[in-house]
């Protein structure tokens, strides 16, 4: 007599549980989705002038969103500008990276910097074995001892310091937030895209206003920035954080899927290696972990 509604609570509670998870793939596929087609856009205005476009039209959806004029940073204005250059500093470098590397390896690398933000934060033991497998796999993603042709060490360092970037944000936003609520990621973008800015104007000038360059900007602005972060909402209301952390952990391996189904790039089986060690070390960090986990990728 009850084996329906006890199936139908099943089936909700079976619904209830794919919807973040479903909502947070989404939102990975949409990131590398942006990250593609703003690879494309540079040929026109370079990575300087992309990045400028992706931030100006995330700040302006953002702050339709959530208003950052109401905000109110008192003695935490010094910490929301080191959170908004942050920010610029890793988008700007994360494309500079993209214009000589393959996206699943420039994401890859660009994940080294929340991991040590993770391993710095926690007491366990075990995660020096997982930041020792994310230096294994770096290594394998660079080209030392092994031929590597589609890989520039000037791409490499561009990865790096969005690693870096990537590091602070981490650090700093969650500070941030705590201070000064969700209108602090509108306002943290807004400074990012003014920082940005000029580097884009002395790239590509007047070019950046084209009709058809502003309205791939505006695209990837949506695609890269607006959806990934409403679906990343979703999920972080329905998820524990370390769910949360071990599916995001599989963002370099979409990468790398994403940049062979749109760009065409293919990776020799030593960097598929190497970013399936990464995405591992990720997931051993974030399992378990009590100190700061992954943030949630920039908006």
């Amino acid at each position: 007599m009850n084996s329906a509604p006890i199936t139908t609570r099943s089936a909700v509670r079976s619904s209830a549980a794919l919807l973040p998870v479903g909502a947070l793939l989404l939102a990975m596929i949409s990131f590398t989705l942006g990250s593609s087609l703003a690879k494309g856009l540079f040929g026109a205005v370079g990575p300087e002038g992309t990045t400028t476009l992706r931030l100006m039209f995330g700040a302006i959806l953002l702050a339709a969103l959530f208003r950052p004029w109401r905000l109110r940073p008192g003695k935490s204005w010094g910490l929301l500008l080191v959170y908004g250059l942050s920010l610029g500093m890793m988008n700007l470098t994360f494309y500079q990276a993209l214009a000589t590397i393959p996206l699943g390896v420039a994401i890859a690398i660009e994940f080294i910097g929340p991991l040590l933000v993770a391993v710095a934060t926690s007491r366990r033991k075990a995660d020096f074995l997982w930041i020792a497998l994310s230096v294994m796999g770096l290594l394998l993603l660079l080209p030392i001892g092994h031929p590597a042709p589609n890989l520039h060490w000037q791409g490499v360092g561009f990865a790096l310091g969005s690693a870096a970037g990537w590091a602070v944000y981490t650090l700093v936003g969650q500070r941030v937030g705590q201070a000064l609520g969700t209108e602090s990621v509108a306002a943290g973008m807004g400074i990012a895209a003014l920082a940005v800015a000029p580097f884009g104007l002395a790239h590509a000038g007047l070019q950046l206003l084209h009709p058809a360059v502003l309205a791939v900007g505006a695209v990837i602005g949506v695609v890269s920035s607006a959806v990934p972060y409403a679906l990343e909402m979703v999920a972080l209301r329905r998820l524990p954080a370390n769910a949360y952390g071990t599916l995001v952990s599989a963002e370099p391996a979409i990468g790398a899927l994403m940049g062979f189904v749109v760009l065409g790039e293919t990776l020799p089986l030593t960097q598929c290696f190497g970013i399936a060690l990464i995405v591992l070390s990720s997931i051993g960090c974030t399992i378990g972990a009590t100190g700061i986990a992954h943030e949630p990728p920039p908006p």
